[in-house]
């Protein structure tokens, strides 16, 4: 296996591993903590009941481990070397080396027995982020712009502070006027998404509207749309991004392939990577 340099290693809880980054992501990695590797499939539907377990138990162990998602059928490189049979297959690497692993899927129980047997137990949860106020935030960016108008990496910053207080108008036209390194940066690209979904919900029907609208109609696909929407926005990104995720499955060329383009607008605005990557995942187990 070639060994492939990174800026630096995955900061994730949850992320997907290939051949080209495995020893860097993965067994240098895995000296620091441990690694758990779940060898999976789309069309496998053990895999399909195994997957969200290990990912849950990622996000309750608090960094105590990793995990590293290789699908076999992208990497079958990986699945050679490792000399998968089967799957899911699940490694666990430690100090640059195998330590154990299991083939097939277990129930929780069996899972959290088995990391305990191998010395890992949940961490202690992260100190909350402190607080900061947005509007002294957006004080601070226009400060900053005005007393060097001739970076434009400021007036992003500024695009940032002026989308967390709601000013779109001011922030997409500072969005147009920034030079293609910056319009490309994915810092603008979750601007532009939150623009987006904002003005989605403002225009939308309250709540309870939409959800009374789905419960007579389940194919009621607008309603949908803009619960899952109102959700991601409103602080409940799991049950939105489940009603597009169910938006996408039920009608997936709905108003030209709308609910792929929703998913990908709520995955630039939602914060949680862990949760995001294992959406992606589901979504690409969906479209292929």
């Amino acid at each position: 296996m070639n060994s492939t340099t990174l800026d630096s290693a995955p900061t994730a809880r949850v992320f997907d591993a290939t051949a080209a980054t495995f020893e860097q992501d993965v067994i240098l990695r895995s000296r620091e903590v441990p690694v758990l590797v779940d060898f999976w499939a789309t069309w496998c539907a053990p895999c399909k009941a195994l997957g969200p377990i290990l990912e849950k138990l990622a996000g309750e162990y608090n960094g105590a481990f990793l995990l590293a998602k290789v699908d076999i059928d992208r990497e079958q490189q990986l699945a050679g070397y490792f000399q998968i049979r089967s799957v899911p297959t699940v490694l666990l690497l430690a100090e640059g080396r195998i330590a154990g692993g299991f083939p097939g899927a277990l129930p929780e129980g069996q899972v959290r027995r088995f990391l305990a047997e191998h010395g890992i137990e949940p961490g202690a949860a992260a100190a909350p982020a402190p607080v900061v106020d947005a509007a002294e935030a957006l004080a601070h960016a226009r400060a900053a712009v005005a007393a060097a108008p001739d970076k434009p990496e400021l007036k992003l910053d500024l695009v940032l502070a002026l989308v967390a207080m709601g000013e779109h108008a001011e922030a997409e036209t500072l969005l147009e006027a920034l030079p293609a390194n910056l319009g490309t940066d994915p810092r603008a690209a979750r601007a532009r998404s939150r623009i987006a979904l904002a003005r989605l919900a403002a225009e939308a029907p309250p709540r309870a509207a939409l959800e009374q609208a789905l419960a007579a109609d389940p194919e009621d696909h607008r309603a949908r749309h803009l619960l899952g929407v109102r959700l991601v926005l409103e602080g409940a990104p799991e049950v939105g991004l489940e009603h597009l995720l169910e938006l996408l499955r039920r009608a997936r060329g709905y108003a030209d392939g709308l609910p792929r383009r929703a998913l990908v607008d709520a995955f630039n605005v939602v914060e949680d990577e862990d949760l995001v990557r294992a959406v992606r995942r589901r979504m690409t187990a969906l479209l292929f």
